[in-house]
């Protein structure tokens, strides 16, 4: 018999379960979409139903997203998410109707602390993940506005819930996600937009942490010590589609963990 302190192994796994034509008639902007949580986000919604406008910056990784999902809606872009002029062929391939937008793209930093911080990698996270949020957010509003509907999911972090899990650009960065997050779904509330946040943990994906700094990788490295079990990108899947369709209607404003339950150690 275990120990009251022996953490018990779960013998229950996970299976997606598709809800047929949740998505149906619905155009959904997923950034990210070639790889990783993107692409398992993009897949779901294109099987459930919805029209995908997939973006990433590789379009031989949209291809295979394509090939792999024979029959559905997708239409692909390459953009990039920092560019206006990539915003702007963004909105012009959705068309008139926009019903939600997965902000999912981004970018890692090299866990450095503030003290070792090069203006390059701070100017270079903060313009994908907190910029290119921003600017497709922007981008979004008026045709939402005019529909008097929407979803926003952005891509926060458990590095917006602690100091612990990243270096300070990846951490400030997606702090910011989470301020833009919470102001937008309380300006936009009343008029029928609703603005979330999903905290991912540690999730497979192409996205590799690197270590810039001996202090950084030492703190991290302390952190991840009590970190559960890496996710795969559909379960994460799970959790942003949830808040980009109906089944999220009464939520508004949250980051919401999907962590695996990390964020209460």
């Amino acid at each position: 018999m275990s120990s009251p302190l022996e953490p018990i192994a779960s013998t229950s796994t996970w299976v997606e379960r598709i809800d047929t034509g949740r998505f149906s008639g619905k155009t959904i902007i997923v950034t990210g979409a070639g790889s990783g949580i993107g692409r398992s986000t993009a897949s779901r919604i294109a099987r459930e139903g919805g029209r995908v406008i997939a973006v990433d910056i590789s379009q031989g990784r949209l291809d295979e997203f394509v090939a792999a999902t024979p029959g559905s809606d997708i239409v692909t872009l390459v953009a990039d998410i920092t560019d206006d002029e990539g915003v702007a062929r963004i909105i012009e391939a959705a068309g008139e109707r926009i019903d939600g937008l997965a902000n999912i793209a981004g970018i890692m930093d090299d866990m450095t602390p503030v003290g070792e911080m090069s203006d390059a990698v701070w100017k270079r996270v903060f313009a994908v993940n907190v910029d290119g949020t921003m600017k497709l957010m922007r981008a979004v509003i008026p045709t939402m506005l005019a529909q008097g509907a929407g979803s926003i999911v952005n891509t926060a972090s458990e590095a917006a819930l602690r100091g612990s899990s990243a270096g300070a650009a990846y951490t400030a960065s997606k702090h910011a996600v989470a301020g833009l997050t919470k102001s937008s779904a309380f300006m936009y509330g009343p008029s029928g937009i609703r603005v979330n946040a999903v905290a991912p943990g540690a999730t497979i994906t192409n996205i590799e942490a690197s270590f810039g700094s001996e202090l950084g990788a030492s703190r991290v490295q302390l952190a991840m010590s009590v970190m559960p079990n890496p996710a795969k990108s559909d379960e994460l899947a799970a959790s942003i589609t949830f808040l980009l369709s109906d089944d999220g209607v009464n939520v508004n404003g949250v980051i919401l963990p999907s962590d695996g339950g990390w964020s209460v150690a």
